[in-house]
């Protein structure tokens, strides 16, 4: 087989839009946002030196390891982040007063209703900022949702562990049914 007749690989050249692919990062409530980015890389190092190599090159293609990296480091940070927030969320449904659990589950719910209502009038806005706009609210309403079930799966345990408490242990018989 001759080298003409391989297929050539098409080499894909990354630009900003690129960053835009999946979920966007998620939105961090201000109450738990130190707790849940404790320790995380926030990929700034590698933000800066795209920034640079865009300041320096003036245009995309000259910058692709630095696109590369800046888009692998958010991925794993926004993945570790939305894990967190999930965490913490059943967390504190597990640890707050029924109530105050309820209270926060009421809140979460109106601000999914709240995105659920800006994405629908999100949908009559044309072109790259009508997208723009659809992508950050579907991914805060996913991460919401997200959220609020975590919430609701702590809630459901602590009441569970309550109920195993307030439960009297039945009294047990000490009669032996059978003789030595």
């Amino acid at each position: 087989m001759d080298v003409d007749s391989q297929p050539m690989m098409e080499e894909t050249i990354l630009v900003g839009d690129d960053l835009m692919m999946g979920p966007p990062s998620p939105v961090i409530p201000p109450e738990i946002a130190s707790h849940v980015l404790e320790g995380v890389d926030l990929c700034d190092g590698v933000l800066r030196n795209l920034f640079l190599c865009l300041q320096i090159n003036d245009i995309e293609p000259f910058c692709q390891d630095e696109l590369a990296l800046y888009r692998q480091c958010a991925e794993r940070r926004d993945k570790e982040i939305r894990q967190r927030l999930q965490d913490s969320e059943r967390k504190l449904g597990l640890s707050m007063p029924f109530e105050g659990a309820k209270e926060r589950a009421t809140q979460l719910e109106s601000e999914v209703t709240s995105l659920e209502r800006r994405l629908i009038l999100a949908s009559g806005v044309e072109g790259i900022e009508g997208f723009r706009q659809r992508w950050s609210l579907h991914g805060r309403l996913t991460d919401t949702k997200k959220r609020l079930e975590s919430l609701k799966q702590g809630i459901e345990e602590n009441r569970k562990k309550d109920e195993i408490i307030e439960k009297p242990a039945p009294i047990s018989s000490t009669k032996r049914w059978f003789f030595w």
